[in-house]
């Protein structure tokens, strides 16, 4: 018998397997990124197919098998809200992210700043949408140590909240941020 892993995460990516079947990116809470299958979730009665959509926060049971994860269960973690104005700013972020993060690792701040991005962006409108782009990227970038925050001289990193403060202190460093970020990008050769 296999045990059940309860754990919050985002869909970041999905592709078909099978006739019935679907493989999940996932990046969770407990154990950072994760691929996953999801066995009869394109057919008309799964309970999953609703909640696993591409780009939302879910609640996910994971199961570690000899072969990998598989999702065992999945519930979407708010209520499913019309298309967002901010998702494309999302989704840029999500295969950013992609290309950064590799393997299995847990980090709860970067699990943290992706959320909170994501709610940001997805809440309602918002003419800060470009601020929260620049910001999240360089938390991501900072996370993954290819930032650091004496280098850029700001408490940006200390958190990872979207207020008024901190969306204008990342305006007033809107170059600096994006120098800095387009030097960490093409120093990893990504």
């Amino acid at each position: 018998m296999y045990q059940k892993y309860y754990t919050d995460a985002l869909v970041l990516r999905s592709r078909e397997s099978g006739e019935a079947d679907r493989i999940y990116t996932l990046y969770t809470k407990d154990f950072g990124l994760v691929i996953a299958r999801a066995s009869a979730v394109r057919r008309e009665h799964s309970r999953m197919r609703y909640a696993l959509q591409i780009y939302s926060r879910v609640t996910v049971a994971l199961v570690k098998g000899k072969r990998g994860w598989r999702l065992a269960g999945a519930s979407a973690s708010s209520e499913i809200r019309k298309v967002s104005s901010g998702l494309p700013t999302f989704v840029r972020i999500g295969e950013l992210f992609l290309r950064l993060v590799t393997g299995e690792e847990k980090n709860e701040y970067l699990f943290a700043v992706l959320t909170e991005t994501h709610e940001a962006l997805m809440s309602e409108q918002s003419n800060a949408y470009a601020t929260i782009e620049i910001v999240c990227v360089a938390r991501m970038l900072f996370a993954l140590g290819y930032l650091s925050s004496e280098a850029l001289e700001t408490a940006l990193f200390a958190h990872t909240a979207y207020t008024g403060d901190h969306l204008r202190e990342a305006e007033i460093l809107r170059e600096k941020l994006i120098s800095r970020i387009n030097r960490a990008i093409a120093e990893a050769q990504l």
